[in-house]
């Protein structure tokens, strides 16, 4: 069996795409498995990395909304389905899952010419362009959220990294406090932006840390590669503020933390979730509202807050996260909220759907 994985161009796709692969391969290690991606995104990287087939075609960016930039992506894509099809056939693949983005779309095309299975999945909660017309194409459609309005939605979750979906974080929290050079018992802080770090928190947290640290808190601070770490001066005996460039070890930083500060992004919701970490959701204020979304549920949930980038401030954070990391019931209520919430299995959920097609189609 060969399955061809269409999930390029950011983090958001790749990951849930490199879970799937996991997957199949413990069900089945002589699978064959080839990733479609572009010489531009972050698969270049990250699918040789996991030891998976990358396989190059032409990158086609599709417009966010209908625009009369939409009439010309037929044509463009001419280039681009080709080569996805050349894929399929060289491979002889048996089926194509489609993650979303300008991957996904020439996959979903290609594979209809060649008549193999197509599973979708959609990891936010408003759908993308790709995934919208993939949708049409198949009844095997994999959603992140119940309420999802694509046809033939199923609600699966978002296939995670094992060393997320499997993470006891009290069972790791002293291990992985001292991983990060953290004080083992006090309150702590995670706050990233993502893999790029954002800089309206690195600037909001920056400002409000000698507060934190005079109310007992420690923070573990992922700022971004590419930003420069904030400078603080830290009187002797305060709680901990570790700026890090980057985390690679984000389920160590999970376990050491009791709630997170972060964007909204679907990934980043789905890995809180599952491991049951509470976290002030900050989504990000350009695209089309999407995080903001991803994030709705948890928070109504009980597993969460939710704050718009623009009222984000140093006052917020004194107000709404100081209070809840200070008070062990509260968290300990919205741990469980979130985790309720969560989703450990949608990898192997996925991967039943993707057997559920290739059978289907062979009779």
């Amino acid at each position: 069996m060969h399955v061809v994985l269409a999930g390029g161009g950011t983090a958001g796709h790749i990951e849930p795409a490199l879970a799937l692969a996991d997957a199949l391969r413990r069900h089945d290690p002589t699978v064959g498995i080839t990733a479609l991606g572009t010489e531009r995104g972050l698969e270049t990287r990250l699918v040789p990395e996991r030891g998976y087939e990358l396989g190059l075609i032409p990158a086609v960016p599709l417009p966010r909304k209908p625009t009369p930039e939409l009439f010309t992506v037929p044509g463009r894509l001419r280039g681009t389905v080709k080569a996805a099809e050349e894929i399929i056939e060289r491979t002889k693949a048996d089926c194509v899952v489609g993650f979303g983005g300008y991957v996904a779309l020439p996959g979903y095309f290609a594979a209809r010419r060649q008549r193999i299975p197509i599973v979708v999945h959609e990891a936010n909660a408003r759908p993308g362009l790709a995934n919208r017309i993939g949708a049409r194409y198949t009844r095997f459609v994999a959603v992140s959220t119940p309420d999802s309005k694509l046809r033939h939605a199923r609600y699966v979750g978002i296939p995670l990294r094992r060393s997320i979906a499997t993470l006891d974080r009290a069972a790791v929290r002293y291990e992985a406090r001292a991983a990060f050079g953290l004080d083992a018992n006090l309150p702590t802080l995670l706050v990233s932006g993502g893999s790029q770090g954002a800089r309206r928190l690195n600037e909001v947290i920056a400002a409000v840390v000698p507060l934190l640290q005079r109310s007992g808190v420690q923070v573990l601070h992922a700022v971004g590669p590419k930003n420069e770490l904030p400078q603080i001066d830290t009187m002797p005996g305060m709680p901990p503020y570790l700026p890090l460039p980057y985390v690679d070890r984000m389920d160590l930083a999970y376990a050491a933390a009791d709630m997170m500060l972060c964007r909204a992004g679907a990934m980043t919701v789905a890995e809180l979730s599952a491991v049951g970490l509470p976290a002030a959701y900050v989504p990000l204020p350009i695209g089309n509202g999407e995080q903001r979304l991803n994030a709705q549920p948890v928070v109504k949930a009980g597993g969460g807050l939710l704050i718009d980038d623009a009222e984000l401030t140093p006052e917020w954070v004194r107000a709404n996260v100081l209070p809840v990391l200070t008070d062990p019931a509260r968290l300990l209520a919205m741990s469980r909220a979130a985790a309720e919430f969560g989703r450990r299995d949608a990898d192997e959920l996925l991967l039943g759907m993707v057997y559920e097609a290739i059978s289907a189609r062979r009779g």
